[in-house]
């Protein structure tokens, strides 16, 4: 029927995710010879221009982050709990990173949603600036990719299925099914809002 508005669904996003295999590349900083992550316990990927989404251990290798030039960090499972990642302020005070911390799970219940505009913002405020950004959690695939996407689709202008396709390409993300409906409900809203 002409008129009706096709709504986005969890399912969409999760099937979308699935149909996109991610490009192999080298790791940052790391271009000009092939470089295993593993022995590194570093894993990180440029997901879009000057954003990157990583791990634990890119999180917590300072020098790593240095020699990249990232110059804001935004932790997405800040805590001392199981999958979560214990840094704030203080550790990256003798580098200069700036930071930003939020207490999230990694469980289909978790209230991520209340993260997306200031997020956002955090990673705006990088790019604008010309720093670059690592998002991280303690894989590199859920809340991170989800922050992540949800920049894209507020400061970019992209939709759900855009934003995921491209950090997909560039990172096997995989955000759990709680995440992926509420990315579904901000591209509904946004979308509403926009025509």
């Amino acid at each position: 029927m002409a008129g009706i508005k096709k709504i986005t669904t969890a399912r969409d996003l999760l099937t979308a995710i699935h149909q996109i295999q991610p490009v192999s590349k080298p790791l940052p900083g790391y271009e000009d010879r092939v470089v295993s992550r593993f022995p590194l316990g570093v894993c990180m990927d440029e997901c879009y221009p000057g954003l990157y989404i990583g791990d634990i251990g890119a999180a917590k290798d300072k020098a790593y982050l240095t020699k990249v030039g990232i110059t804001h960090v935004l932790n997405t499972a800040q805590g001392n709990k199981f999958a979560t990642v214990d840094t704030d302020n203080q550790y990256y005070e003798d580098v200069g990173i700036k930071y930003m911390g939020m207490k999230l799970l990694d469980i289909p219940t978790a209230n991520i949603k209340q993260f997306f505009h200031s997020g956002a913002d955090f990673i705006e405020d990088a790019l604008a600036t010309g720093g670059k950004v690592l998002v991280h959690c303690f894989m590199g695939i859920s809340r991170s990719a989800t922050i992540s996407c949800a920049f894209l689709m507020l400061k970019r202008d992209m939709s759900a299925l855009e934003a995921l396709t491209t950090l997909r390409k560039n990172r096997a993300i995989f955000p759990n099914d709680g995440f992926l409906s509420q990315l579904a409900e901000l591209d509904n809203n946004l979308r509403s809002q926009r025509q």
